[in-house]
């Protein structure tokens, strides 16, 4: 073979194998993109969980909340005035 169509052969092989790795990193990219939107459907399904469950404690945390269940369900209730000791150190 002459140094023409070596030269040609080896230019169509370099040709080939870029096109490959175009293809290869054209299928990876999509791949990771599709990674991309379901990694921030569940960021954004887990900011609307963290949301409700803020909002349901500060719900279980209110003053009144606490003092209602302590006086139904433990049956607490203010101490007398004579009932309270003061304790000092």
């Amino acid at each position: 073979m002459n140094r023409q169509v070596v030269t040609i052969l080896i230019l169509g092989l370099g040709a080939l194998l870029s096109a490959y790795g175009v293809v290869v990193s054209k299928q990876e990219t999509r791949q990771q993109f599709q990674r991309l939107v379901a990694l921030q459907n569940d960021r954004d399904e887990l900011d609307i969980e963290w949301g409700q469950l803020q909002l349901e404690q500060s719900a279980w945390a209110t003053h009144g909340r606490i003092e209602s269940e302590a006086r139904h369900i433990l049956q607490m209730k203010l101490p007398r005035v004579g009932d309270a000791v003061l304790v000092s150190e």
